[in-house]
């Protein structure tokens, strides 16, 4: 595939995962993607020949970028501590989509463990890789004993936390919990 190809690919993905987020996968057709990106649902098929085949490249995708945003933490942060309190202040930072859509991860996972279990395990790798980068973090900080059970801790309570923060759309909430979050110390 050519360069324009590819950028087309992007244009589609990036879309995808956009209309995901905000409407569900199961309510966002091929038609939704393809009248977003501008393209015919012919142009479309070229490119991807399943739901589950634009699912897989948007997973990819977020992956990366999860990746990536965790790499430039760990520059823009020295320290382990203040590491984690940017991963707890991450919904901070999104409010206004957290109260209206969620979490991006945790909404889709969730969507997939009632409607698709086989995509589920590889939508799971995103959180897999906050696990292993909190795992990190906490080995950095000394805790040697339950480190990935108090690195899950974390994953949920952050997930609980958007949860409640986007069925009650409570900003109030979100700043509450993040704060109460942070007096975590290491046991």
């Amino acid at each position: 595939m050519g360069s324009k190809g590819e950028a087309l690919r992007q244009r589609i993905v990036a879309a995808a995962d956009e209309l995901f987020y905000r409407q569900g996968y199961e309510n966002t057709s091929f038609s939704d993607i393809a009248d977003a990106v501008g393209i015919s649902r012919g142009n479309f098929y070229y490119h991807f020949k399943s739901k589950d085949e634009i699912l897989s490249a948007v997973i990819d995708s977020r992956v990366a970028a999860i990746v990536t945003m965790l790499n430039e933490w760990d520059k823009k942060f020295k320290d382990p501590r203040q590491r984690l309190y940017y991963y707890i202040d991450m919904p901070l930072r999104d409010q206004e989509n957290i109260c209206l859509h969620g979490c991006p991860v945790g909404s889709l996972c969730t969507e997939l463990a009632k409607i698709n279990r086989t995509m589920l395990d590889d939508a799971n790798r995103m959180f897999a890789v906050f696990r292993d980068w909190l795992i990190l973090q906490l080995n950095f900080l000394g805790v040697r004993k339950n480190v990935k059970k108090i690195a899950m801790h974390f994953i949920a309570r952050v997930q609980g936390i958007v949860t409640v923060t986007n069925a009650f759309e409570d900003k109030d909430f979100l700043q509450q919990e993040t704060k109460q979050l942070k007096k975590w110390q290491c046991r």
